[in-house]
């Protein structure tokens, strides 16, 4: 059903690429299932701990780089204070199917990106808060540093509260070079003035605040959605 071409044309995009390992995309939420059978062999995983054996940590309880996180191979918990990202909510890992789940393997779907690095960063276990969020984003920031080809933090989350806490860390992401895809929300209302949701709704360059579009490439009922639509 639909309209034909209310899509994002992934097949044709396919055609000039189908991703790039090289390019990591933090997924800022629940965390991932870093086992699960589509996502596993496009996890990213953290160099400076110890392995056992490639595609297997060690689980040796020894924080090897030393950033206070121990056995963090694929990113961190910040709401539980551990390395261990695991999704037990589900919603992380929802998210990463659609970003890079891997392609053509015949299992599961297929990501947007059939190659590409995904690092889990959970603050959403099952509460999160700002301080967790920022922390996150602070972990994020410290691999950037260290040479991680961080090019992406998905925020598929957000609230009415303004926060300078949370607009600084993200303008610090801007500042490395990092783009945000943020969710305009699912309220269906008018985002503006007091009405605003964030972090879609920070005025920074290098957030992207996306909303939904339906089979017929019109905005969703239940959207969010700016001032302007363009």
């Amino acid at each position: 059903g639909g309209t034909p071409g209310s899509d994002i044309h992934a097949a044709q995009a396919w055609d000039i690429t189908t991703g790039n390992s090289d390019v990591v995309v933090a997924v800022l939420d629940s965390g991932i299932d870093y086992n699960h059978p589509d996502l596993r062999e496009n996890m990213w995983r953290n160099s400076g701990e110890d392995w056992t054996q490639e595609g297997s940590p060690g689980n040796n309880g020894i924080d090897d780089d030393g950033n206070g996180y121990i056995d963090d191979y694929y990113g961190i918990d910040t709401a539980g204070e551990g390395g261990d990202p695991m999704d037990i909510l589900g919603h992380g890992t929802h998210l990463a199917g659609i970003i890079g789940a891997a392609g053509n393997n015949g299992v599961g779907i297929t990501g947007i990106n059939w190659q590409v690095r995904l690092m889990a960063v959970n603050f959403l276990d099952p509460y999160g808060s700002v301080a967790d969020e920022i922390e996150g984003i602070s972990y994020i920031l410290d691999q950037k540093d260290k040479g991680v080809p961080v090019r992406v933090v998905n925020a598929s989350f957000g609230g009415s509260a303004h926060s300078r806490f949370e607009k600084e860390a993200f303008e610090s992401l801007m500042s490395a070079g990092i783009m945000v895809a943020a969710s305009a929300g699912n309220d269906g209302s008018v985002r503006g003035g007091w009405n605003m949701n964030y972090p879609a709704g920070y005025d920074l360059e290098n957030i992207i605040s996306v909303a939904a579009t339906n089979d017929n490439d019109s905005l969703t009922f239940f959207s969010n959605f700016g001032f302007y639509l363009v």
